[in-house]
């Protein structure tokens, strides 16, 4: 039995904790910021009449909606001076969030990639009606909007994410797959094998944020890839090694230099190759591929 009840303020918030995050970090990209929302949003929930509030997840939704669009202005201010390209935070996620095909799909360091070309208010009725399914009239209520110009903007949204994203769904095994065979490469040294498993357009965007050595612009082509990769692990020295691991529900990799860990290497993959990399090594970002962050898309 429990002594010390929890007020209904309280146990509204803990039951759509992890909900609230994923949506703020969905429309952020950061988990500190996105903690940083939830707690503005705690902050407005305990002086809310809760006899006034019909659908307590609706509102805590939308209040942490308003709490995340706010801090995605900030955010954006704050990327113009960072340092070479800007990726979303890898989390370590448990299985249950792979198995949810939509949700592991939206979280992809790929689509949030793809969301930062997005405006905020795009970004967030985006993330809200395609992977958390609200309807456009809770959508408008969040944003101040009517449901009509929430529509228009989704529709407005939607045709820009799917112009940069893969038309054919890729299966996590086959994603497994294409990384184990780079990993495999990389750490041998195998050069050939590597570029056999790239696709001679792919692109690769890392992520040092100043901190680490990252290319400053993505990229471009097999050849040039290969040639960045190897000069850069020539300049890291130590020995590198790799392993398998789940971020965002997808596979990924944890690369470590000397067993510290160096990075995140997400990838997307197109016919069996990859045809987009991404490493980040900015160590401020690394803090949640060891422990497990809970997410929720319900």
């Amino acid at each position: 039995m429990n002594d010390h009840p929890t007020d209904p303020a309280t146990e509204a918030f803990l039951n759509h904790r992890n909900l609230l995050f994923t949506v703020a970090y969905e429309m952020l990209g950061s988990a500190a910021d996105a903690e940083d929302v939830l707690q503005e949003t705690w902050l407005r929930w305990t002086e809310v009449d809760l006899a006034q509030v019909r659908d307590r997840r609706a509102y805590l939704v939308r209040v942490t909606t308003r709490q995340a669009l706010n801090r995605l202005r900030t955010l954006k201010r704050r990327k113009e001076t960072y340092v070479g390209p800007w990726l979303p935070e890898p989390l370590l996620t448990a299985p249950d969030v792979a198995e949810d095909a939509e949700l592991a799909e939206s979280l992809s360091l790929a689509l949030l990639h793809i969301l930062e070309t997005l405006s905020p208010t795009e970004r967030a009725v985006f993330v809200l009606h395609e992977v958390f399914d609200f309807d456009f009239d809770s959508i408008a209520a969040a944003l101040g909007k009517t449901p009509a110009a929430a529509r228009q903007t989704a529709y407005r949204a939607r045709r820009h994410v799917d112009a940069r994203r893969p038309r054919t769904p890729v299966s996590a095994e086959e994603t497994r797959a294409a990384l184990d065979s780079f990993r495999s490469a990389l750490v041998t040294g195998d050069l050939q094998a590597l570029l056999d498993v790239l696709a001679p357009d792919v692109v690769f965007v890392s992520d040092g944020g100043g901190l680490k050595l990252a290319a400053l612009r993505p990229v471009v082509g097999a050849g040039k890839v290969l040639r960045y990769m190897a000069g850069s692990l020539g300049k890291a020295g130590g020995v590198l090694s790799g392993e398998a691991t789940t971020v965002n529900g997808n596979p990924a990799l944890v690369l470590r230099l000397d067993g510290e860990i160096d990075g995140v290497l997400a990838a997307r993959v197109e016919d069996g190759r990859v045809t987009r990399l991404y490493y980040v090594r900015n160590p401020e970002k690394l803090t949640r591929v060891e422990s497990e962050t809970s997410l929720a898309s319900r």
